[in-house]
């Protein structure tokens, strides 16, 4: 019996000014996953099943990002600029044969508010359209997550409205998450997303 191949196999995907790349065990990516996972903004908005904020979390966040993509049940890139990893884009609960996926997206905080969300968020939406032969992709965030908000908008995921009490947040705490979404028949957002 012949071995199956991974549902995805793991790219490099290169546009506007941004490298993502597969998450890799090394130095520099445990760094920025545990900067990542352990910055209060991050915690702010995430629910309870995010990773610990500390080294075993790290680990355990870089082991599922590799797993995923053997599973063929999530996409997970490091967002790079000049070598420095940025952040994270992601497409995750990949459904073939319904066509549907969910993105997600974070950033440390020094490549907040220079577009770097919008272009790697754009980035991950074209190869999962493109490559991946997906329809439809949902984004969630929790009401009140503003920034997250004009993220989806600026990449043409409109609001299709709240889902109530949907999420658990890290203090236990539930929350009313928006809920986006793109088609890969809508048309693409205006330049500069």
């Amino acid at each position: 019996m012949a071995v199956q191949e991974p549902v995805l196999v793991p790219v490099e995907l290169q546009a506007h000014g941004l490298l993502l790349r597969p998450w890799e065990d090394t130095p520099g990516d445990f760094a920025a996953a545990l900067r990542g996972l352990s910055d209060p903004d991050f915690r702010r908005w995430n629910s309870a099943v995010v990773p610990r904020p500390d080294e075993s979390g790290a680990r355990d966040f870089l082991r599922r990002r590799r797993e995923g993509w053997g599973a063929g049940d999530l996409a997970s890139f490091a967002v790079t600029e000049d070598g420095s990893v940025l952040g994270q884009a992601a497409i995750g609960m990949i459904d073939r044969p319904m066509r549907t996926a969910r993105v997600s997206y974070w950033l440390l905080p020094e490549a907040r508010g220079r577009g770097v969300a919008s272009r790697a968020l754009e980035t991950v939406t074209r190869w999962s359209f493109r490559d991946l032969g997906l329809h439809r992709l949902e984004l969630g965030h929790a009401v009140g997550n503003e920034p997250s908000c004009a993220v989806a908008g600026r990449c043409g995921y409109p609001l299709e409205g709240v889902l109530r009490g949907a999420m658990v947040d890290i203090s236990g705490r539930l929350r009313d998450v928006h809920l986006h979404s793109r088609l890969a028949t809508d048309p693409l957002p205006a330049a500069g997303a």
